[in-house]
């Protein structure tokens, strides 16, 4: 009897099983319209209705305030924005946005902006090492990124690290009419000579928002 029952329920398990593959198989895919572009390696996907968060594998592109950033965006926004797109998905990150690869028919949109200059190979995550021959390749014609001074070619990774260090103490230099406080924003500025104060002694990054090393560029035209 209990042989019975066990075969009944090795059955049932089989049935469910086989039920479930096709829908994980078809998990590992995703298709949709770009709707939005965050970052040189993060895009929002309309798909079915939900819109979805994918950060491009095995890439990393310069962060906010990083010189080229605003470049990378808009490099990925001239590839993806509006377009039907597939993700290829390797997993779902601690922050809940799908990591993938992107597909607009035959491009593969990741390694195309490896291999434009527009991003480094995330070393970390790596797993396609083909995708360094694109990046030598992108290092060696001095394409994109690659071709800004070396002090400014800083990886992310270790840009990300610096940011997690502990913020300079207030400071008041003796030959400057200025001193750190919490001024943060452009608004707060009273003359281009404070927002390059700010920016270069007080480490106030955001105020060069397009990483060209001019800060708030309505005062500092």
């Amino acid at each position: 009897m209990a042989a019975a029952i066990l075969a009944a329920m090795s059955r049932r398990m089989l049935s469910l099983l086989l039920l479930l593959l096709p829908l994980s198989a078809e998990a590992e895919t995703l298709k949709g319209k770009v709707v939005g572009v965050t970052d040189g390696d993060t895009i929002t996907v309309l798909a079915a209705e939900h819109t979805i968060k994918v950060r491009l594998a095995e890439i990393d592109t310069p962060e906010r305030g990083q010189p080229w950033a605003s470049r990378a965006k808009q490099a990925l926004s001239d590839k993806v924005f509006g377009q039907e797109v597939e993700i290829r998905v390797v997993t779902v990150d601690r922050y809940g946005r799908t990591i993938g690869h992107v597909w607009i028919g035959d491009r593969h949109i990741n390694r195309e902006m490896i291999r434009e200059g527009h991003a480094w190979v995330y070393r970390k995550y790596l797993d396609d090492k083909t995708l360094l021959k694109d990046e030598t390749h992108a290092q060696t014609i001095k394409i994109g990124l690659w071709g800004l001074p070396e002090a400014q070619r800083v990886p992310p990774w270790d840009w990300r690290r610096g940011k997690r260090e502990p913020a300079p103490k207030p400071k008041r230099l003796p030959d400057q009419k200025f001193h750190c406080s919490a001024k943060r924003k452009c608004g707060e500025m009273t003359s281009c000579a404070e927002a390059r104060f700010y920016l270069e002694e007080c480490g106030i990054r955001r105020l060069d928002g397009d990483g060209d090393g001019v800060p708030c560029e309505s005062l500092c035209r």
